[in-house]
Order: structure tokens, then C-alpha cells, then sequence
């Protein structure tokens, strides 16, 4: 919880107030009055107070798009609306605010408020590109509470070149709107995204076959062989083969989660959090050949003493450019994995616990392939049958 501490909220004091973690200043003048201060810099103008025996508090307005003195005339009126048991701002208010934030504020504070604290690092990134590349120059000047259902479908359909980029930047437009009505920015219910709807996107589904994999394993040797992929980025595509795990989980790996005692990874930090990682005899084989250097606690190491290789794409097109697989993506190797597992007979919640999934709907996807090995078992089994009895 934020520490509370008292003072007279003025611009001067408001700009002058610096935090390492996120704190509330409560006005000396107005009780419920105060403002909320980020390690980031942003500033918000909160109001606190009680009614029916419950706490009620709001957002009033960021620093710098309203004035200390407009933040606190404000405060006392919402103050004044929940003690008369009426709703704090009036949604007609609410929504034709014409200082209200812009939807380029909305999106800032929805990445420096929530997305820095909640999500990982590579969906931030994502989110600043959808953002900063389609959200704020389409509708960036648009006071967030005036942004029509229309105004939405239009930069959807801007987007329908890249129907699965149009259909993310909808989900995140549509996110920051839900966290614009919890700070209270906008009225209940008022999300504009409500009702476009999404492009259908055809899920792309590449597994290996037997064949396909012993091309690729066969020119990852050569590669390596002749120097053109390094012995740690071979390594890291062979653990992808061989465990079914994210690229980001391998490229990441360090040598304290690795327990070839146990036969297990133990990953800290991935994306459904942390879990462990069954190893096979196989995979173990290719953690303990890998070279190590003397301080460097990564597994897949890059050129420079102490760092990790944080991009293995090249050497992989290098690789299915030999093999003839020009069409299969890195991440195919975990699909392939799945798929293998199915064909060997393993339940889909039991591959749900290979691949880390976090939901058994995740899962779910590969039904059709659990379909298909239980015809195919089917078949031999009668297949077995009918030479006896027919």
C-alpha cells in the first residue's frame, strides 16, 4: 500500500515530488484530496472518502492536463455527489469532458501505469509498437471519452492487410479503454471497441514429419560442422526440438536451472510463470556438450564474454534454407513436439503439462491430431483383428 503522507498540494510541491515506489500525498486543505505519484514520473489526482460504511476512490485527473486548484475543486464536488448518495461524476460529464486525457495520454499512462508493472518484457515492447505505430496516429488526439464505436472500426479496417497485427491492436486498444473506465477516465460501459469485429485469422499449422526431421537434424550438423551456425545456437534449436519449449525459455536458459542430476529445467520466470521441464536422455546429451566460459552463467552464450545469444532466427533460416523446409517457422518445432506426443499416444493434458500451458484451451488446438491418431489406432487395431476373423 502506499505510504500516506500530508502536505499542501499545489503545482510548485506537485512537480517537485520524486518516488522510487508508488505513493499517495494526501492535501493538508482538503481531506480525501491527493495525488498519486509513479517511479515513473506520471502524477494523478486522486479522491478518497467513505459512504455506507464502505471507501470509495477515484481518479480525478493527470498532472499537467488539469491544474492542482481545478483537481481539488473537483474533489469536493465528487466528494459531495457520494455523500448524497448520487454517482460521482455524472456520465454526460464523464463522457464530453473536453479536458478529459487525449487517447496518446490514455495510451502513455496504460503503458508507464499498467503494462510496465504486469506484463513481460516482450509483450511491452509489442504494445509500444502497436501504439506508438497505429493507435496514436489514427486516433491520438481524440479525447479518449469522445472516441466513437466508428472511429474504431475505421483503424480496424485500415489494418485488414494484416488481419492477426489489426486483430491485436483491437484487443490492446480495447484494454487500455477497460483500465480508462476502472481509473475512472471514462464511464462504465462507454469501451468504443465493443462490437468490431475481429478478422478471421487462419491458425497456421506446420507440423514435422519423421522425414522432415531427419533432413533438419542432418543439415544442423553440417552447419555447425562447416562454422556457419555457432555450437550454442545449435544447441539451442536442438533443445527446442527435443523439449518443446518457447524459444524465449531456451535463448534465456541459465546453468542454476539447469538440473541434469534430476533431469529438469527449472524455469523461474516464463510465460504462464514459473515450471519445470522434464528432460529426456537426449536433451540432457546435448546441455552437457555445450561449451562454457568462465563466468558466464547463460547456456546459450553469445560472441561477447558474458552475454547470451539473443537472436537465433538467422541461423535458423540458415538451417531450413539447407534442409528444404523453407516454409517451417522456429516456433514449429514446439507444435511438432506436440504433435509427436499425440501420435505416441500421450493424453492432450498430459502434453498441456509438456508445453507449460496454463490453460487446457491452449491445449485444445491440437484436438483434431488426437482425433486423428485415435482413428489411426483404431484402424490397426481392426485392421489386426479382421486377419483373424475375416
Amino acid at each position: 500500500m502506499a505510504k500516506l503522507v500530508r502536505r499542501s498540494i499545489s503545482r510548485r510541491t506537485v512537480e517537485a515530488l520524486k518516488v522510487d515506489r508508488d505513493t499517495v500525498f494526501w492535501d493538508s486543505e482538503q481531506p480525501g484530496f491527493g495525488v498519486r505519484v509513479y517511479p515513473s514520473g506520471s502524477k494523478h489526482y486522486i479522491v478518497q472518502t467513505r459512504a455506507r460504511g464502505s471507501a470509495k476512490r477515484l481518479t480525478i485527473g493527470r498532472h499537467g492536463v488539469i491544474t492542482p486548484e481545478e483537481a481539488r475543486r473537483r474533489a469536493a464536488l465528487i466528494i459531495a455527489r457520494i455523500k448524497a448518495g448520487e454517482d460521482p461524476v455524472p456520465e454526460p460529464l464523464a463522457a464530453k469532458r473536453p479536458d478529459g486525457p487525449t487517447v496518446a495520454e490514455l495510451a502513455a499512462r496504460y503503458l508507464e501505469e499498467y503494462a510496465e508493472e504486469h506484463c513481460k518484457p516482450n509483450t511491452l515492447r509489442a504494445y509500444r509498437r502497436m501504439a506508438n505505430g497505429h493507435i496514436v496516429p489514427a486516433l491520438g488526439k481524440l479525447a479518449a471519452g469522445s472516441v466513437r464505436r466508428d472511429h474504431v472500426r475505421d483503424l480496424h479496417y485500415a489494418m485488414r492487410a494484416t488481419p492477426a497485427q489489426a486483430n491485436r491492436t483491437l484487443d490492446l486498444l480495447s484494454r487500455m479503454f477497460n483500465m480508462a473506465e476502472s481509473w475512472g477516465l471514462t464511464p462504465e460501459g462507454s469501451n468504443p471497441c465493443r462490437g468490431t469485429t475481429k478478422y478471421r485469422q487462419q491458425p497456421r499449422e506446420r507440423f514435422l514429419t519423421a522425414a522432415e526431421f531427419r533432413r533438419l537434424g542432418r543439415a544442423l550438423d553440417e552447419a555447425e560442422a562447416e562454422g556457419a551456425v555457432s555450437a550454442h545456437a545449435a544447441a539451442a534449436i536442438r533443445l527446442l526440438m527435443l523439449t518443446g519449449c518457447r524459444k524465449n525459455e531456451i535463448v534465456t536458459l541459465r546453468w542454476q536451472d539447469v538440473d541434469l542430476g534430476t533431469m529438469e529445467l527449472n524455469l523461474v520466470d516464463t510465460k504462464t510463470g514459473a515450471r519445470t521441464v522434464s528432460l529426456s536422455p537426449e536433451a540432457a546429451r546435448v546441455l552437457a556438450g555445450i561449451p562454457r566460459e568462465d563466468g558466464n552463467s547463460w547456456v546459450i552464450q553469445g560472441r561477447k564474454p558474458g552475454e547470451r545469444l539473443c537472436f537465433i532466427d538467422r541461423q535458423w533460416c540458415l538451417v531450413r534454407e539447407r534442409a528444404k523446409l523453407k516454409d517451417v517457422r522456429l516456433h514449429d518445432c514446439r507444435h511438432s513436439f506436440a504433435s509427436r506426443a499425440l501420435a505416441l499416444g500421450e493424453s492432450l493434458p498430459a502434453i498441456g503439462r509438456l508445453l507449460g500451458h496454463a490453460h487446457v484451451e491452449t491445449t485444445a488446438k491440437y484436438a483434431h491430431l488426437a482425433r486423428d491418431s485415435m482413428h489411426e489406432a483404431a484402424s490397426r487395431v481392426a485392421d489386426s483383428i479382421a486377419t483373424d476373423i475375416l
